[in-house]
């Protein structure tokens, strides 16, 4: 149901994702593709703690419909697969529609003094222009 949607979003989430070793990242989404998806329906649009770890779901934690899309999208996607590889990752979406990607890896105990990044929040229009300025 929400797979085009999510399509529709996944260059921009490839970009927050390589960013995600920095620090937290936010994605503002429109929140008509989401109720068009829906077809009219009453549904939660939200959704906490979707962890990734080492491109596999977590199964302790019941999900939504939504977040399992999501998920399914991201390991079905050959590039997401390969950022996904070896990294623990924690997705929520709040109900304002803002995609939060933490990158939970832990750092080797070489990079350990290094202080993470300030938390950065990214519309999906300046990713598209960001992602037309890099071809």
């Amino acid at each position: 149901m929400f797979t085009q949607t999510w399509k529709k979003y996944l260059p921009v989430i490839v970009i927050l994702l390589k960013r995600s070793a920095s620090g937290v990242q936010t994605l503002s989404m429109n929140h008509t593709d989401f109720e068009r998806a829906a077809g009219g329906r009453k549904i939660k649009y939200s959704f906490s703690q979707l962890q990734l770890n080492k491109g596999r779901i977590n199964t302790e934690v019941k999900q939504l419909p939504l977040a399992k899309e999501f998920a399914v999208l991201l390991q079905e996607d050959e590039l997401t697969r390969k950022l996904l590889v070896g990294q623990y990752f924690e997705f929520s979406l709040s109900n304002d529609f803002h995609l939060t990607i933490k990158n939970n890896t832990p750092v080797p105990e070489a990079n350990s003094e290094t202080e993470p990044g300030e938390s950065n929040e990214i519309t999906a229009d300046e990713a598209a222009a960001e992602t037309v300025e890099s071809v």
